[in-house]
């Protein structure tokens, strides 16, 4: 008889708990919904970002063609486009609804000078909060709140590609490798001496090995210095720089396929492996003149469909755990067990990194 009931009082129960989640689930899709209608109501959702091929080519058609909601794509530097937004809101305007910027924007611009809404409690598709569908067992709220910038993103970086028609890959040991007389003058890299991924790299090398080896490598061997990221592949694919330092890996990928020889590289012999958030933090601009198209694109663009579109035009290893990761190099992906450098780690972004770039501008200025 008693366990009868106890049997009785579990159906009941689990009727009960199912009811429940069935009834959340409903009214969680209706409440999506609402927000998706007047997303549609406020006509598009302005985004501003790096010019990747894979956000025009592929996010904004798969995204508009999921919600019914237009993109307006606003693409430059992270810098350019800060100093866009507080030239505009100085005037009284606010234009931009989402930000996908780099670690050093987010942290010290956007966070810093209070331009962004917390995201934590807009996220609301089941597919985003199930802990379960993320290696960090929830979202990744980075910044010291835990509410407003996301890190969907975290790959072993490229340390540099070589062109081995010019560069043997047994010539690419060490670090020590890139002292070699032979290739002075052959080394291209993004501009050390102003913000961006030139001067990152080199504060990093400032860190892990030293001033005598940065002033070595950005002095002595004379490196060819750009702002034009797609310069320094075709320099890589002509061989007149056939060691790149700041290479992007969705620059160099067409370079592959047209039969190029390039050889990607994670790490050398005493300088160990990186890894990081890139392609860039998620995170919504505070008086976006669109919040509900908005907070559409932050859910969407965190959902298996969207990040993993991302992802593979991008070539970076996701956070998530929904996610094949047959299209990746494997040495993208991150080895258990293994210690990293995490280039975007918040506290490296706001200080280390930022006390390391001083030391190596005041040394480059004697170039």
């Amino acid at each position: 008889m008693a366990r009868s009931l106890r049997i009785g009082w579990f159906i009941l129960l689990s009727l009960w708990v199912n009811g429940l989640a069935s009834a959340q689930t409903k009214g969680s899709d209706k409440e999506w919904q609402e927000i998706l209608n007047a997303a549609k109501q406020e006509g598009k959702v302005v985004v501003a970002g790096s010019p990747d091929p894979v956000m025009r080519n592929e996010i904004i058609p798969k995204f508009t063609a999921r919600t019914g909601v237009a993109v307006e794509f606003i693409a430059g530097r992270s810098s350019q486009i800060v100093s866009r937004v507080e030239t505009e809101r100085s005037a009284g305007i606010y234009s931009v609804d989402v930000f996908l910027a780099g670690p050093d924007t987010t942290a010290i611009d956007l966070y810093g000078n209070k331009m962004i809404d917390p995201l934590k409690p807009l996220l609301m598709l089941p597919e985003v909060v199930d802990g379960t569908k993320w290696k960090t067992g929830k979202v990744w709220f980075v910044d010291p709140d835990e509410r407003f910038v996301v890190r969907p993103f975290s790959s072993v970086a490229t340390l540099l590609f070589i062109n081995t028609d010019y560069v043997k890959p047994e010539e690419m040991r060490s670090y020590r490798d890139l002292l070699n007389p032979k290739w002075r003058g052959k080394i291209s890299t993004e501009e050390p001496t102003t913000t961006g991924a030139g001067a990152n790299m080199a504060a990093r090398f400032y860190t892990q090995v030293g001033e005598e080896f940065v002033k070595a490598l950005y002095i002595d061997q004379k490196p060819t210095p750009t702002r034009e990221r797609r310069q320094m592949s075709d320099w890589l694919a002509r061989g007149t720089q056939p060691i790149c330092l700041n290479c992007r890996e969705d620059d160099v990928r067409p370079l592959v396929k047209d039969g190029f020889k390039i050889l990607e590289i994670f790490e050398l012999v005493g300088l160990p492996g990186t890894t990081n958030g890139s392609p860039w933090l998620l995170s919504l601009a505070n008086k976006a003149p669109h919040p509900k198209a908005a907070q559409v694109f932050a859910n969407w663009i965190l959902s298996k469909e969207g990040l993993e579109t991302y992802a593979r035009g991008y070539g970076s290893a996701t956070l998530r755990t929904d996610i094949s990761e047959s299209y990746l190099n494997p040495g993208n992906l991150p080895k258990t067990g293994v210690k990293y450098f995490d280039d975007t780690d918040w506290k490296w972004i706001v200080t280390g990194r930022h006390e390391s770039r001083e030391k190596v501008w005041k040394l480059l200025k004697t170039r």
